[in-house]
């Protein structure tokens, strides 16, 4: 099949070279308008530090950093300053393809702090690498998680009133749904912390496997409460674990409340990271749809805190405001990505916002003191005819000033291939199945889901440069065929297409295929780039610039061509006037310029980088780090290095 793909692209570069249009090539494809330059606004004060001592950078998520040693004139310059195994790459392959290295370091206490997808806590010296102490949550590996072996980071906390061992602690969350407690400074786990320096989430159901509940995305704390979500396998059944938010005492682990996203309908959890107020004292939660994700008849109404930004008091866990940005979602359209607590310059005054990412390609930014919207918002008419049971709501939220940073809405004269025939079938997949635009029901003759449920945005989230207002964001361009299966079909369709995902959603009157919309050569049948990152300006909303992200290189025999690709993982932005990602699906970590999108320097990576990077200063040095260990899941190649980039010494300004 590669070679079959490989000879197909050398045909369409031929083409090209011999002076051929793209645009006919691609069959009249629409595609994006990849164009565009900034526009400068007024400076004002930078509101990150010179580490970075949060999975986000800072608490709000802003993944934006004041450090400017690297910037557009030298970043060129960049070279790997040192690198560190973690030694998974020796695992059974078996295990290895169900990993995910998604986790950012972050930098506490002079320690650079990760975790691996397999839960082990490691700490690294900044200038060297070299590994400090490491510590083993010993989960079991044959459990078959829901969402693979992933941990995207750890979480640290300094007790003010300790000088004793545990005066400065990290948290993580495991795969196997406990929250681990451990010393800051030497990786034991602190014993006043629940039972051993851990204490049990409780799914409140029993498990259909180990692996069908977990936590995949840090907890956060705010004075001393440490607060957790969790994460549990989509379309299995409808009375899936409790997704309940659980918020303990981050000295001894005692419970202090719970916040349930969905009463009664269960599943509706936060998968991905929560962000802080810590002035305000309130904690962001980005919630996900209620159980199963493509039939909702059982849970008739809007779902009101699914898929929604909910703002919480992080002492009592009481609800302040909710704003939510799919009604009854049956798309799995779920809010991936932490929301964004960012400071917008507009007339020269500052205005605290929640910005919000999404799977359809939106993007909400909304007044952090009420939740409503600080870009306008408007309900917009949305297609309806659903199956027997389903309830609809006749209106979607949408954004008024920004449009959707990918397309939303799929045609046959939109199908891609690399040939006439490859093209045709596209186009003839395209037809047979309901696509009406963003929000088409699924139906039981096939429905296109577009963007696909990976997104638009993922977990990756977003970065904020508060000196222009601008927001960078990647995402992805693919589609999904979703085709409902009457319950009691579900099981001779599985044996029919074993190879096939088809899940159950027990106790749902339908079961559900869903099928990546791809062509006989496994490449999208949606039009590239099928990976893009862009510039928002967050006072006006406008798109600033667009820019494709990605090659085909380490996924077509090493022709690398600008098609952009599917991605995981997020942007950084920093104070020396650069976007560092990389989350494409070719092995290389780029650093483009914030103000324009031109792409100015890409470094190699030993294998997949899909991770957010981080950055920060050691004794005068400014580094750029990334996990590169690669993603079973998107097939990118596996590996478990820690890879920092900084500048040679001759070269530092």
């Amino acid at each position: 099949m590669k070679r079959v793909i490989l000879i197909a692209i050398i045909v369409f570069v031929a083409a090209l070279i011999a002076g051929g249009s793209l645009i006919p090539l691609l069959g009249g494809a629409r595609g994006l308008d990849i164009d565009g330059v900034a526009t400068p606004h007024g400076a004002a004060t930078p509101g990150a530090g010179r580490g970075w001592a949060h999975y986000g950078g800072d608490s709000g998520g802003a993944r934006f950093s004041a450090l400017h040693d690297i910037t557009p004139a030298n970043v060129r310059s960049l070279e790997i300053a040192w690198t560190y195994e973690t030694g998974d790459a020796q695992r059974p392959p078996a295990v290895q393809e169900q990993a995910a290295a998604e986790a950012t370091p972050i930098l506490v206490d002079g320690r650079l702090v990760f975790c691996t997808p397999f839960n082990e806590v490691i700490a690294l010296h900044p200038a060297s690498g070299k590994e400090l102490w490491r510590h083993d949550a010993k989960i079991a590996l044959d459990q078959r998680p829901a969402n693979q072996f992933v941990c995207r980071g750890v979480a640290f906390w300094r007790d003010a009133g300790a000088e004793d061992a545990c005066a400065a602690r990290l948290f993580m969350g495991t795969n196997d749904g406990r929250l681990v407690s451990l010393d800051a400074a030497t990786g034991v786990p602190c014993g006043d912390f629940g039972r051993n320096g851990e204490v049990a989430l409780d799914p409140e159901t029993d498990l259909v496997w180990p692996g069908e509940f977990q936590i995949t995305s840090p907890p956060v704390v705010v004075g001393d409460t440490v607060i957790v979500g969790s994460s549990s396998s989509d379309n299995v059944r409808v009375a899936a674990p409790s997704g309940v938010v659980r918020a303990y005492d981050a000295r001894t682990g005692a419970p202090k409340w719970n916040f349930d996203p969905a009463p009664g309908l269960r599943q509706a959890n936060v998968w991905a990271p929560i962000a802080v107020d810590e002035k305000r004292g309130l904690v962001f939660l980005p919630t996900s749809s209620a159980s199963p994700d493509f039939f909702g008849g059982l849970r008739p109404g809007a779902n009101d805190d699914a898929d929604s930004i909910v703002a919480l008091k992080a002492e009592s866990g009481e609800r302040v405001w909710r704003f939510q940005t799919v009604h009854h979602d049956i798309w799995d359209y779920d809010l991936p990505a932490q929301p964004g607590l960012y400071t917008v310059w507009r007339d020269g005054r500052p205005h605290d916002v929640v910005a919000q990412v999404t799977k359809t390609g939106l993007v909400f930014v909304l007044d952090r003191d009420t939740g409503t919207p600080f870009l306008p918002v408007e309900e917009r008419a949305v297609p309806q005819g659903a199956v027997d049971g389903e309830w609809l709501s006749p209106t979607q939220p949408f954004p008024v000033a920004t449009p959707p940073i990918v397309p939303d809405r799929l045609e046959p004269k939109d199908a891609f291939g690399l040939t006439f025939l490859d093209r045709r079938f596209c186009a003839r997949e395209i037809s047979r199945a309901r696509s009406d635009g963003l929000f088409t029901p699924p139906s039981t003759t096939g429905t296109l889901i577009y963007p696909f449920n990976g997104g638009g945005a993922n977990w990756g989230g977003a970065a904020y440069d508060e000196t222009r207002n601008l927001l960078i964001v990647n995402m992805s361009n693919m589609a999904h065929r979703v085709t409902l299966i009457p319950e009691e079909e579900v099981a001779a369709v599985r044996e029919l297409h074993h190879d096939a995902e088809v899940s159950p959603q027990k106790g749902a009157p339908y079961g559900v295929r869903r099928d990546l919309l791809v062509s006989p050569l496994m490449l999208p049948c949606t039009p590239p780039p099928w990976g893009v990152i862009a510039a928002v300006d967050l006072d006006t909303g406008a798109i600033v610039w667009r820019k494709r992200l990605g090659t085909t290189k380490d996924i077509a025999g090493g022709l690398a061509l600008p098609f952009g690709t599917p991605n995981l993982g997020g942007p950084i932005a920093t104070g020396g006037g650069l976007v560092f990602i990389g989350a494409a699906m070719d092995d290389y970590l780029r650093a483009f310029d914030i103000e324009t999108g031109e792409e100015l320097w890409k470094g190699r990576l030993p294998a997949g980088g899909q991770a957010t990077p981080m950055t920060y200063e050691w004794d005068g040095r400014q580094y750029v780090v990334i996990y590169a260990g690669g993603h079973g899941r998107m097939s990118t190649r596996l590996g478990d290095e820690i890879v920092a980039f900084a500048l040679p010494q001759k070269s530092r300004r």
